[in-house]
């Protein structure tokens, strides 16, 4: 049981959290529209899992990198912290995006 990669998905989580404080792109901006986003965009991929999973497309191989912990089968809690990570970069580079063309068009 290592959890490497659980580590890293947290790091770059709390990354991601330092950036949005900062710049002010996603929680400080909306804080429930954004919980509302982050949790409609990881319940759709949790159920592309599902679907993908119960397809057997989706499988879960053991590694030495991830905590070995299942929250169903085949779906291994990082994959959960990947979905959350992967929905709120979503968000924060949207919201960059959005602020930088805001700030071209008032030159």
């Amino acid at each position: 049981m290592s959890g490497a990669y659980t580590a890293a998905l947290l790091v770059s989580t709390a990354c991601l959290v330092l950036l949005d404080m900062r710049f002010r792109l996603v929680f400080r901006r909306g804080p429930a529209l954004a919980t509302v986003a982050l949790i409609v965009g990881a319940a759709f991929f949790i159920a592309w899992d599902a679907v993908g999973i119960s397809l057997g497309v989706f499988r879960h191989l053991d590694s030495r990198w991830a905590t070995g912990i299942l929250l169903a089968p085949d779906f291994p809690v990082e994959e959960l912290l990947f979905l959350v990570f992967l929905n709120y970069l979503t968000l924060i580079l949207l919201s960059g995006w959005q602020r930088w063309r805001e700030k071209g068009n008032q030159r």
